[in-house]
């Protein structure tokens, strides 16, 4: 009796140990009390119900306490109310801490809302406060240009831009720049009278585009535009010369073609008429032996008189024939 008793007894205790143990290990992994810890010694006052309620919100209690510890050694004071209600919507609050450390190094004047508010526009405020700082170069492609006298002119041009903390919330990006700078270029090099005026003077081209303001209306602030290569292409205004003169004997071609047809054509009809007054003709000379006969019966024409239109006739065709015959040797000669 005595030796069941004990064996109950420790039963019941290793049941007791295991169910204290998973309660432990649970309680330890809802609560972070590994977290609070480091914060309590980091400087950052934040109870255990914080974080409880930090897992109940399913906000990761690591992703706001880092971040909160970082900023409160920078001398930062922030709360965890602001850190996680960045973290709700969306935001990178670990970015958005080292960007205010960043600022606040660099003489920077930037507040949390504003960090926040460039991180949730899509922009990585980091970086911004890094360009800000040590300006950036936008390398532009190769734009052509050609100048009034038909020569073109490729150039390459390198923006060094620094970022503007105060537009970057609705502020163009760098594709708004390289375009400006591409419209610029093509206006003053179409304004040059000679290609060879931009090639003895190309820093004309940024002094130019420098002053429009091309920057307005973008997160951005240009400090200098330095062309980095400038090469001459075709000659344009030779090729479109060339095109229209192409285009021009065509159209002479053309005209040259259908004037020839009319003339054909013409001609064909002049040949029907032709064929039309020989049948006339023909048809005329039928009726005549009709008349002869009719003026014999009718005594009008006498047997000798018809006589002697036939030798008339025959003495016509001999001189012809003699004098075709004396026409082919000096012909020949």
């Amino acid at each position: 009796m005595y030796i069941s008793d004990t064996g109950s007894s420790y039963i019941g205790l290793v049941i007791l140990a295991v169910v204290i143990l998973f309660a432990l290990a649970l309680f330890l992994r809802f609560v972070p009390v590994g977290l609070w810890i480091t914060a309590y010694f980091s400087g950052v006052k934040v109870s255990i119900g914080t974080l409880i309620g930090m897992r109940l919100r399913r906000v990761n209690p690591q992703k706001i306490i880092q971040p909160l510890i970082k900023a409160t050694k920078a001398g930062l004071v922030l709360s965890t109310n602001e850190l996680e209600a960045h973290y709700l919507a969306g935001g990178n609050v670990n970015r958005v801490i080292d960007a205010l450390i960043a600022s606040q190094r660099a003489n920077i004047d930037l507040e949390f809302e504003q960090a926040a508010a460039i991180d949730l526009a899509g922009r990585d405020v980091f970086e911004a406060v890094q360009v800000s700082v040590n300006p950036k170069v936008i390398e532009t492609p190769k734009i052509a240009a050609v100048a009034k006298n038909g020569i073109e002119i490729i150039v390459k041009a390198k923006v060094t831009v620094r970022a503007n903390i105060e537009r970057l919330v609705g502020g163009a990006g760098e594709d708004t720049i390289i375009a400006r700078v591409g419209e610029g270029i093509v206006t003053t090099v179409g304004s040059s009278a000679k290609h060879s005026d931009v090639l003895e003077n190309p820093d004309s081209i940024s002094k130019t585009v420098l002053k429009k303001g091309l920057d307005s209306g973008t997160a951005f602030e240009i400090l200098s535009i330095d062309i980095a290569d400038v090469d001459v292409g075709r000659n344009i205004g030779a090729e479109l010369q060339t095109d229209q003169s192409e285009a021009d004997k065509n159209i002479a071609q053309a005209k040259a073609e259908e004037r020839r047809s009319m003339a054909v054509a013409q001609e064909q009809e002049m040949r029907a008429e032709v064929q039309k007054m020989r049948a006339k003709v023909v048809e005329a000379e039928a009726e005549v032996p009709l008349a002869m006969a009719e003026a014999l019966r009718s005594g009008n024409l006498g047997v000798m008189d018809y006589y002697k239109m036939q030798n008339i006739n025959a003495d016509t065709e001999m001189r012809a024939a003699i004098s075709e015959q004396a026409e082919q040797p000096d012909e020949e000669a």
